[in-house]
């Protein structure tokens, strides 16, 4: 029997959740990646996994959600990353990650990524009032620098509640797919 060839491989991304109103609908962006032949793990901020149908959600991407560090020795949930998407990013998550801060699962995956060269997009979900705290786009500018490929949504008012029809799950696949093929085959 013939091994696949690394470009034969199906991508494995990484979904990265944080607790924001949209969370609940992360089942958009899975489906999307499923249809565009992508296989899909899930790793959750800890507040952000309050904001998911877990058992909907393993079922749909066949694997657990990850929130916490496996302990020593225990056998790895996902495969590796060819790519992350953190969608929806919260303000508290963009903040800490371009800050190097690594006090959870998901930012450690996040802080770890980069020195792997891992593509990785980020569709930030905020108000407008967090969005204009200076740290938020210094945040913004170190992730770029980084390479990390920013999405497109505008914040929406505070306490509106908002934004949610404006938040477009796919344009994470979409910047993520150019930045996956343009790596060498044998890093596919």
């Amino acid at each position: 029997m013939n091994e696949p060839s690394a470009s034969d491989k199906t991508p494995f991304l990484y979904v990265v959740v944080c607790a924001c109103g949209v969370a609940a609908d992360v089942g958009r962006l899975i489906t999307a990646a499923q249809e565009r032949r992508w296989d899909v793990g899930v790793i959750a901020t800890p507040q952000g996994l309050g904001f998911l149908d877990t058992a909907a959600i393993e079922e749909q991407t066949g694997y657990p959600i990850r929130s916490a560090w496996r302990a020593p020795g225990d056998p790895r949930p996902l495969p590796s990353a060819d790519a992350i998407a953190v969608a929806p990013a919260s303000f508290n998550t963009v903040n800490k990650w371009a800050a190097g801060i690594s006090d959870t699962l998901a930012l450690g995956v996040l802080c770890e990524a980069f020195g792997m060269g891992v593509p990785t997009a980020a569709l930030p979900y905020l108000n407008a009032a967090q969005a204009a705290h200076p740290a938020y786009r210094r945040s913004l500018d170190q992730l770029r620098e980084m390479g990390i490929l920013i999405g497109s949504y505008e914040p929406h008012r505070p306490k509106a509640g908002g934004g949610a029809d404006s938040f477009r799950w796919e344009e994470a696949l979409d910047l993520l797919e150019p930045r996956l093929r343009a790596r060498p085959p044998s890093q596919r």
